[in-house]
């Protein structure tokens, strides 16, 4: 009986050539897809959380600290031209910046791990955020260009990072998560940005106290003398630059990491690396498997011969996306993306009225307005935010993707609608209430599944692509909140009414929340099935190349151990990657 050393891999064997003595390429894509779908959630999984949800705590925590340092940036740069505020104008571009870089990241990223593959992506997008993030807690104006012109400049750069790191990160998760808990592992990269705001918030608080002298005895923004500005500079450089802290300790793990299994079996038809790369994941193992390099080669030989597929090209997943079935989906994945973040952003821009209404809005002094703004914040990210980005990563899995996302959007219509027309009727802490359910609603429901869901339902040759043209989608629609709908909430204001059209834009977001609903029921349940069940190779996903033969005139599929007759015209229509062993000689490759 052969015994194990209780080291290294004892949990599960690594053996070199385990499935050499399968000759057929489907039973070994079969075999190995199958012990990273069975594996048991494991620390490896743990540390693979972590590593991919770095950038979105970076990226939650540098978005939401710019909403907190935008006040300092008014004190520093604008003390005596506009009474120490930020103009609006500058203020908008500063914030649009990051989301402009993040529809280009999302789009050139997606399409590029599935051209170059996602190990070759993968710490390039987070080495973008961090060296911007950086660059942003230095930048100040010289003659030759202003302080927001180079800010805006690294905020795009920052931007394109962060647009990166969303397919990858979610695709990269999913590939390696088991079919059990890949739901709860997926929103779980999500829940970072969770603990990015609250981070936020909570060094905000930490260095407006650590710098209590010396503002408490400045009266307003417009009052802020020499030395007054002198804290403020040192303090939203503090705040900026601590967001890239953590991705550097990340950096590491990232550009190490192993292609995923999927990808090397599917684009690369690297049969023997996919194998040995997916035990040594399996083991709990941290970087690549080794093989024998010469086997390796003769297999890979093989295989091309065998197939002879490209890596996927941008006319090849256009051919892809213009089905109608998958542009279906594309169209629900995106759709349901942008529509959410129109509201979800739009929302976040009037938290200042929600402070105003729980008391954290204080003026008495700059001290004061600062500690309020951090501690107000820190109170609506724990009561809804946090919660409910957990609450998804533990229910994701039992109750299902689109229950969760269709009832998110349900429950937002109700509310944004209670808001819109009954806004004047409101009291204070009904408003509040409403504001914090908003928010628990949006992070368990769509803005988690928007996120997971296109990672789960394409094939490995387009699903970063996919992912990256719906995340997009989603950041298009925060750009139309941020420069559309900001504006609209303030026109007509007065001194006794400054947000007279606030009521008419919740009325607009309930809406946009109900078209929502439509757009998701367009998607299918990915609970619990496969990643090649998703994407339509086979039954079960136990295979994602089938076995086919002529026989009269006649495709013959082996779907699973059962036959039935295609007529030829009809091959290909699940959109699997067929093959088969024809009368001809050689392996025949059909879409």
């Amino acid at each position: 009986m052969l015994k194990t050393s209780k080291k290294g891999n004892a949990a599960y064997q690594d053996v070199q050539g385990l499935y050499t003595h399968v000759f057929d390429p489907n039973e070994r894509r079969r075999l190995a897809l199958a012990e990273v779908d069975k594996s048991p959630f494991g620390w490896y999984h743990v540390r693979m959380i972590v590593v991919t949800g770095i950038g979105f705590f970076t990226d939650a925590y540098s978005l939401f600290a710019i909403n907190l340092t935008t006040t300092m940036f008014g004190m520093v740069y604008w003390h005596t031209s506009n009474g120490g505020k930020i103009p609006h104008d500058a203020d908008i571009a500063i914030k649009v910046a990051t989301s402009g870089g993040t529809v280009l990241g999302q789009a050139l990223f997606g399409y590029l791990a599935d051209y170059l593959g996602r190990k070759r992506m993968y710490g390039i997008e987070l080495l973008i955020i961090v060296s911007a993030t950086l660059a942003q807690s230095l930048c100040a104006p010289s003659q030759a260009i202003s302080f927001v012109g180079i800010l805006v400049f690294w905020r795009v750069l920052m931007g394109i990072g962060v647009g990166g790191d969303y397919p990858l990160s979610a695709v990269i998760t999913s590939e390696f998560a088991n079919t059990k808990s890949r739901g709860g592992m997926v929103s779980a990269v999500f829940a970072m940005q969770g603990l990015g705001q609250f981070a936020a918030a909570m060094l905000t608080l930490v260095v407006t106290v650590a710098f209590r002298n010396e503002l408490e005895g400045v009266i307003s923004t417009a009052d802020c003398d020499l030395q007054c500005q002198v804290t403020v500079d040192k303090m939203w450089r503090i705040i900026l630059g601590f967001g890239g802290i953590p991705g550097w300790f990340a950096l590491y793990y990232r550009l190490t990491i192993p292609e995923t299994p999927r990808y090397t079996f599917d684009v690369l038809h690297d049969i023997e690396k996919a194998s040995a790369d997916a035990r040594r994941f399996r083991s709990g193992q941290k970087g690549e498997a080794k093989t024998d390099e010469l086997r390796q080669a003769q297999v890979r030989k093989e295989i091309k011969m065998t197939y002879r597929t490209s890596k996927p090209t941008p006319w090849e997943a256009t051919k892809y996306f213009c089905k109608r079935r998958n542009a279906l989906r594309l169209f629900g994945t995106a759709g349901s993306w942008f529509f959410l973040d129109i509201a979800f952003y739009g929302l976040g821009l009037n938290s200042g009225s929600i402070l105003t209404t729980i008391g954290y809005a204080s003026t008495e002094n700059v001290y004061r307005m600062l500690y309020n703004a951090s501690v107000g914040q820190l109170i609506l990210v724990c009561a809804g935010a946090i919660p409910g980005y957990w609450l998804t990563v533990f229910t994701v899995d039992k109750l299902g993707r689109k229950l969760i996302q269709i009832t998110g959007f349900c429950v937002l219509t109700l509310i944004f609608a209670i808001i819109g027309f009954a806004f004047d009727r409101l009291s204070q802490g009904v408003l509040t209430a409403l504001y914090i359910l908003a928010q628990l609603f949006f992070n368990w429901g769509p803005n988690a599944t928007t996120f997971l869901m296109p990672a789960e339902l394409f094939p490995t040759r387009h699903r970063c692509t996919a992912h990256g043209l719906s995340a997009a989608a989603g950041k298009l629609g925060a750009i139309i909140a941020q420069v559309a709908f900001a504006p609209l909430v303030d026109r007509g204001g007065t001194a006794e009414n400054p947000h007279p059209w606030l009521n008419r834009v919740m009325q607009i977001f309930a809406l946009f929340m109900f078209c929502g609903i439509g757009t998701s029921l367009l998607l299918p349940e990915t609970k619990r099935k496969t990643l090649e069940e998703l994407a339509g190779e086979g039954k079960n996903g136990e295979s994602g190349v089938f076995e086919m033969r002529f026989v009269e005139g006649f495709w013959r599929r082996g779907d699973n151990g059962t036959e039935r007759e295609d007529d030829i015209s009809r091959r290909g229509e699940d959109g699997g990657w067929w093959s088969g062993w024809g009368r001809v000689k050689g392996w025949l490759r059909l879409r």
